[in-house]
This record gives structure tokens, sequence and C-alpha cells, in this order.
């Protein structure tokens, strides 16, 4: 089977769920992981709401999948936020919210339609701060995370973490830039051995590693495959710091100092690390090697979705769709000679494999909340 290419719809915030279909449509992808985050949520990057999660029931799925096959698509849920750190009033309502959407991926028939469900864990400080604190995350990571696998695991559900450590979630007046439990290789295999349920795996992106300075064909090479589902198409070019150097986040300082002594310094928590979003093929070079990196998920058989996340300072931050959608359509012009065999018109995924998504006309459930699950 051929790998097909998705859009994740953070990249047009700015649009409604038939305008994106819209794009991806002329983008030529074949599926969209729809960003659902809370619309009374703390986060204001790279965010969307693209369903109608207050209101989704077992027509609106119907709907939803009939929608979605009148355009040749497939599709994913998620919203990536903190789940075990930060405010706890947040927190809470957080992990309701992912309550809520493996839910939502139940009536859209979940693993039997492929529909899973995005998340972050993310991170707590104040655990973390202690000594032995990572362990002590891990350990609140199965607290928080084992009643809602179970529960996900009961409605047919995998939930998804993606690799981003979130690096700009703190100020940068602290030390440390790690922010989400699943921001290296070796913690997503504890995770997997503190709660060995099928029905949670990863989104790999490899734009977080590479700024790491971490070879992803070597993270690749070492992920157990059958719990990698998605690829995430973004990438990262690194630029070298000789003041700070490529290890340690940038940290702040007044100004004066930074003037005086004649030094970058750090003027808010996302430029702490020195490197520059890109796509694959769309203007500037970038710091993976994709023909490596794609060979690599072929030898070891992953089948799944490359999803493009567009966070491109060329595309997504210029703020233009024009820009966005052409983005898209570099990297998925990119990708296709990699993916794809060659035909007549030229190197194109191959639609012949698209599968519709199935009618599945689930009973509806009650939501569940937290204090019911612990």
């Amino acid at each position: 089977m051929a790998n097909p290419i998705w859009i994740m719809t953070s990249a047009f915030d700015q649009l409604n769920l038939e305008q994106t279909i819209e794009k991806a449509t002329e983008i030529g992808v074949q599926g969209l992981d729809l960003c659902v985050f809370r619309k009374d949520g703390t986060r204001d990057d790279f965010v969307a709401t693209h369903l109608d999660y207050e209101n989704f029931g077992p027509e609106e799925a119907s709907r939803l999948i009939d929608q979605f096959n009148g355009a040749s698509l497939r599709l994913s849920i998620g919203a990536f936020d903190n789940l075990i750190g930060g405010d706890p009033k947040q927190r809470i309502k957080n992990q309701n919210h992912l309550l809520r959407l493996i839910r939502m991926a139940y009536l859209l028939g979940g693993d039997e339609n492929d529909v899973k469900v995005g998340t972050f864990v993310g991170y707590n400080h104040e655990l973390g701060n202690e000594e032995g604190g990572f362990e002590k995350n891990l350990l609140e990571y199965k607290r928080i995370f084992g009643p809602i696998i179970n529960y996900a695991e009961d409605l047919g559900v995998t939930i998804l973490y993606e690799n981003c450590p979130m690096e700009g979630w703190r100020s940068s007046g602290h030390f440390g830039t790690y922010n989400n439990l699943p921001g290296v290789l070796a913690a997503r295999k504890l995770m997997y051995e503190l709660i060995p349920s099928p029905n949670h795996g990863e989104i790999y992106d490899p734009s977080h590693d590479i700024w790491q300075h971490t070879d992803a064909v070597e993270v690749i090479r070492h992920t157990d495959m059958n719990r990698l589902k998605r690829i995430h198409v973004k990438s990262t070019r690194n630029n070298p710091d000789p003041f700070w150097g490529n290890m340690y986040p940038m940290h702040q300082i007044p100004e004066e100092w930074a003037k005086k002594a004649g030094i970058p310094y750090s003027t808010n928590p996302w430029d702490r690390h020195h490197y520059e979003a890109t796509l694959p093929g769309f203007g500037l070079g970038d710091s993976l090697d994709w023909r490596a990196f794609v060979n690599i998920l072929k030898e070891r058989g992953f089948k799944g979705p490359f999803e493009i996340e567009n966070e491109a300072v060329l595309s997504k931050q210029t703020g233009k769709m024009g820009a966005i959608v052409q983005g898209c359509k570099a990297a998925v012009q990119n990708l296709a000679p990699l993916l794809y065999d060659l035909g007549d018109d030229g190197w194109t995924y191959p639609m012949q494999e698209y599968q519709a998504l199935s009618q599945v006309n689930r009973k509806d459930v009650p939501l569940r909340t937290m204090d019911e699950l612990l």
C-alpha cells in the first residue's frame, strides 16, 4: 500500500471545515487530521477547532463520514494540551476534553475507520523539580492515562502522543524547555511498559528531534512500529549559535547586559533554541535527509499517513492563505517521488487504494469525566 498524505488542520484556523476540505482537495491530499481544541483553552499557537465537540452525537458522526467520503478523504481528530501539569483547573478541563474526543472517535468508527485521537501528555514541573522528577512524571502519567486508555480501549479507540517537547510552554526565565513527557523516545518506550495496552501509540514528528541534534532515522530504527501510526511532515533548519551553543536553551537576561556584551538573548519563550520551522521542498532547505527518513520508514513497514503540519516561517507564519496552501502543495510534491510509483501523470497517489470510511452507525454512549474514572 502507498502511504497517503494528509494535512493537520491547525494550518487552516482561518477557515471552517467546509473551506478546509476545499483546500485539501485543491492541494491534493487524501485525509485531514482535524484539530478539535477547546474553545476556552489556554493555547494561542497553531490551534484550531474544526468540529462542534459540544454538540456531537451519532447523527453528526454519520453526516461527517458522508461529507468526508464525498470528498474522498479520511480523517482523525486531536487536541494537544498539558494533561498532567500546569494549572490544576485547566489540567482537569484538558483531561475531560480528551475523554470527549475519545467518545467522538468511537462514534466515527474508532480503530475500525482508523480514526485516532491525537494528544500531548504534558509535564508536571512541580514534580519535575524534585529529585527523581522524571520518574515521578512517568508515575503521574500512569495514574492519569491508565484509566483514560482503558476507557479508549473499551470503545475501540487508539490514543496517539506527539513527540513535541513544547519548548516554549514556560517562561524563558526557567532553565529547562522539556514540557511534554513523550518528547524523547526513551520516555515513549517507558510509557508503553507502564501501560501495556495496544490502544496507545504515537505520531512521530522528526523536526523536534532534528533541533535536539538527534538522528530521526535512528529514532525510527529503534521505534516499536506497532506503536507508530502517523508521521508529521515538518522539518527545521538548524542555525548554529556561537554564543549559547546548541545543547542548552538561550536564556532571558536583562536587555542592557546583552547589549553591552554583544550577545543574543531570549525575548520570548519560543526563541530559545536555534532553528527555523520549515516544510520540505518549500523555500529554505532543512536539516533532515527526507530520502533517508522515508526509506527507513519503508524498510520498517510503515503504512500510515504522512501528515503535513504546517508551522513553517515562510508558509503558515506569514498569515497569508496563498503561502499556506503553496507550502502544503510543495510538501506534497516533495514527498511524492519518495512515496509513489511513476505513472503517466507523474508521481501520484494511486487513488484505487483509497478506502471510504464505513458508516458504522454506533449507538451513543454517555460522556465520561475524569472524576468518574479515577
